[in-house]
């Protein structure tokens, strides 16, 4: 089997960690966070609720896996309010992780991507246009999606979840 953590290592994370899926911290309550609707993407993604499913049974799907490699990647930004850098680096964020998860579909076994906000495979959502999904194979859904809480599982792992001024950071994991 390829070994997961190198793979990852070679996309050019920040930090890259390995924990046991059962010490993954969940939180079905998660979810409420996406209800409020924040981001502006609920009910717009497949990879967001609620058509990603049940909290509780993607928390049961995510437990299946015995390890997980988790990944970060921390920008500079001018200040707190730009938007626009935290934007673009999510955007990064993004096209990496599906670079992860390209390469595990190609060189891996059974495993689940997970990142940081919704797919953005596609300009508009299938969803949105009353359509199916077309990359469902490629689409990766966010960690929070799962019930996972990001800033315990950075504790978890040694890596800082805030990581100082004029900075975002942002998070993801393969389990396997």
């Amino acid at each position: 089997m390829t070994d997961i953590r190198e793979l990852v290592t070679s996309v050019g994370f920040d930090n890259v960690g390995v924990i046991l899926a059962e010490d993954i911290p969940y939180d079905a309550s998660l979810i409420e966070l996406c209800k409020s609707n924040g981001c502006g993407n609920y009910g717009k993604n497949y990879t967001c609720p609620p058509h990603i499913g049940e909290t509780d049974a993607l928390i049961q799907k995510a437990k299946k896996y015995k390890k997980a490699v988790v990944f970060q990647k921390i920008y500079s930004i001018e200040d707190s309010f730009d938007i626009e850098g935290m934007d673009t680096a999510r955007t990064d964020f993004r096209r990496a992780t599906q670079r992860v998860h390209d390469l595990c579909m190609k060189e891996c076994g059974d495993f689940l991507t997970l990142g940081a906000g919704p797919c953005n495979l596609c300009p508009v959502c299938g969803v949105v246009e009353g359509a199916e999904c077309r990359f469902p194979e490629r689409a990766v859904a966010s960690l929070e999606s799962y019930g996972i809480f990001v800033s315990v599982l950075a504790q978890k792992c040694g890596m800082k979840y805030i990581n100082g001024v004029n900075t975002v950071t942002y998070f993801g994991a393969v389990l396997y």
